[in-house]
């Protein structure tokens, strides 16, 4: 959970500023400024249809009971059913150009299965935002933070059919805002401007929010705001376009505040200056309310310089986060939960834009890391053995203690060989004491890189709740202002023991654990995981794809990632990882197993009890461009 806030009163320091003990009433600059942030909880694509109905166009429909307009009437139960083509398309004219924050598709049963969002400025030139290549149907909301999606038009452009009708929709909304421009006079420079953080929980709660000029009445609630991931040193800034001379800036805040936070601007995006932090006195006070989740409340902060402030940039810097009562008697930290950042002044720019996501790599595929396991013993020059109570603690409620013993972690006639071992109370670690020991090795600090394709040839142990795995994990997850899922897992391949598939996964904010973006994949004609098979990933800029003996088993873009889940968490160093897990959270989920260990019930111990259990390794190989 990422929460919600209280009321701040802050005496000045002469370079910083000076929290008002009520907020500060400050009229908008304009009747148009106004009227934009009216907008802000607003389907724009329904009311220019109500002003205009001939805003709307489509390549056609199945028949006069359901002719384009009626994706935009706001009634749930009429709809548009196109004509019956591939290729056909609907559009609407806002009447306005407007930054466009998300888009929602309530689908009959028609539905598309390929379809592009795409945005225009002029009617003629059209720019993809989201594209989906594996429609279900039901209610789609695509989230357009982090891409710039600016402009007048919005068309939904259909690719394949799921169905032999035409598409058909019972709603198509848009919602978003004009951009603030360039103000002489003072204003909310930061309306509908882009916004960034290091970190944010889902893709319904991404930085955008905070400029979007709107906020619940009371506070509450979990819409329309910016919420962090659980940790103490994260950031919402905007982007003003322009130089600017800040004079105030307005904090609504949902329960989750900050207790201690600083106001920072910048000229460069890079370099900081605190123009802004609560005092000591005010800092005790926040901390102080202590609060259960439900019985919390928002807070509204006025801030008034002491002086005037320049910058292009401004961020909120969070200090320290509100605990809560979760259940009594401990205390509970969130994240930090902003509704709306309002940058009070003068200067600024419309112009502000959201940078071009990255591109493919050019170039050809060449091999960086490569090892057959041809020598004598695991060679420590590409590979870290991995141990229980020194490397990582116990993880996921697994059984297993990992070990550096060549009993566990072998190479023999070019494999290698992970083995799952078991002697009732013989093993003391990490504080703990284990009945099983296993293996597990990885490439940190040995082979650490961003991008390519990564492939092992593996034979796997049956049985249940033996959960073999072959993944990559981010190289900062040791970091404490960074941990998991905020560094990314990649999961090339899972196995908890049944014979006939193995499962593919992404783990990020937003999206890990139960919560993963994953998938399932059957051997096709007869497989087993006990025969060798090769599993691969192609992890590129703009997306991420799973592969079984060359099948294509899951594909995953950045943003489709990105509009309906949370954060690509995807552009920075991962390192390989390659381990025998016994039990846990993951095969109990699915065999039960609750005795004699979670996940690992007495047939698959008598199995390792037996020796026979363990994974085999024939080649592990790393490609990449440039």
């Amino acid at each position: 959970m990422s929460s919600r806030p209280t009321r701040t009163v802050l005496a000045a320091l002469a370079t910083t500023a000076l929290l008002l003990t009520a907020p500060a009433l400050v009229a908008p600059a304009s009747a148009a400024t106004a009227a934009a942030a009216a907008t802000w909880d607003t389907d724009r694509a329904a009311g220019a249809y109500a002003a205009n109905p001939a805003a709307v166009t489509a390549s056609g429909s199945e028949n006069g009971g359901t002719t384009p307009g009626l994706a935009f009437d706001g009634a749930g139960s009429t709809r548009w059913s196109s004509n019956f083509a591939d290729d056909a398309w609907i559009s609407i004219d806002l009447g306005t150009t407007i930054r466009v924050d998300s888009v929602t598709l309530d689908w009959e049963a028609a539905y598309g299965k390929k379809y592009a969002l795409e945005v225009s400025k002029n009617g003629t030139d059209w720019t993809p935002f989201y594209t989906e290549t594996a429609g279900t149907g039901g209610s789609v909301t695509a989230h357009t933070y982090p891409q710039e999606v600016v402009g007048r038009y919005v068309r939904l452009r259909g690719i394949q059919r799921a169905t032999q009708w035409g598409y058909s929709l019972y709603s198509f909304k848009i919602y978003g805002g004009e951009p603030a421009p360039a103000s002489t006079t003072r204003a909310n420079l930061a309306l509908n401007h882009p916004a960034f953080s290091n970190y944010y929980q889902d893709a319904g709660s991404s930085p955008s929010y905070v400029t979007d000029g709107g906020w619940p009445a009371d506070l509450k609630g979990g819409s329309t705001r910016w919420a962090s991931d659980w940790n103490t040193d994260r950031w919402v800034s905007v982007d003003l376009g322009a130089s600017s001379t800040i004079s105030s800036v307005d904090l609504y805040w949902e329960s989750a505040y900050a207790v201690d936070y600083q106001l920072q601007v910048s000229d460069d995006n890079r370099t900081w200056r605190t123009v802004y932090e609560p005092s000591a006195a005010e800092i005790s006070t926040r901390r102080a309310n202590v609060k259960a989740p439900g019985d919390a409340t928002g807070l509204h902060d006025t801030v008034t310089l002491s002086s005037p402030a320049t910058g292009r940039y401004i961020r909120m810097l969070g200090k320290e986060r509100r605990s809560f009562y979760n259940p009594a008697p401990y205390t509970a930290q969130f994240g930090y939960s902003l509704y709306e950042f309002q940058v009070w002044g003068t200067g600024g720019s419309a112009s502000a834009a959201y940078p071009a996501l990255p591109a493919d790599q050019s170039g050809s595929y060449r091999t960086t890391f490569f090892d057959d396991f041809t020598g004598a013993s695991l060679d420590r020059s590409k590979w870290r053995v991995v141990r229980t109570g020194t490397e990582m603690g116990s993880v996921n409620g697994e059984s297993q203690a990992y070990v550096d013993s060549p009993d566990n972690i072998s190479v023999r006639d070019n494999e290698l060989i992970l083995h799952a071992k078991y002697c009732k109370g013989c093993t003391q670690a990490g504080g703990g004491t284990y009945d099983f020991t296993s293996g597990r090795i990885d490439t940190n600090t040995h082979f650490d890189f961003t991008y390519g394709k990564v492939s092992a040839r593996m034979k796997l142990p049956v049985g249940d709740g033996f959960w073999p795995a072959f993944w990559l994990l981010g190289s900062n997850v040791d970091d404490p202002s960074v941990s998991w899922p905020a560094s990314g897992e990649t999961d090339i391949m899972e196995n908890i023991g049944y014979p006939d598939w193995t499962s593919t996964a992404l783990h990020g904010p937003g999206y890990s654990a139960d919560g993963n973006i994953g998938a399932r994949q059957t051997y096709p004609g007869g497989g087993t995981a006990d025969r060798w098979h090769t599993y691969a990933v192609e992890w590129t800029p703009t997306s991420i794809r799973f592969y079984v003996d060359d099948a294509l088993v899951q594909e995953t873009t950045r943003t489709v990632l990105e509009s309906t889940r949370g954060q690509w968490v995807y552009d920075h160093n991962e390192y390989v990882i390659l381990n025998l897990a016994l039990g846990g959270a993951y095969p109990a989920g699915w065999n039960k197993a609750t005795t004699p260990y979670w996940g690992l019930p007495q047939s698959s111990v008598d199995k390792i009890a037996a020796g026979g259990v363990q994974a085999e390794v024939d080649w592990v190989r790393v490609e990449q461009k440039g």
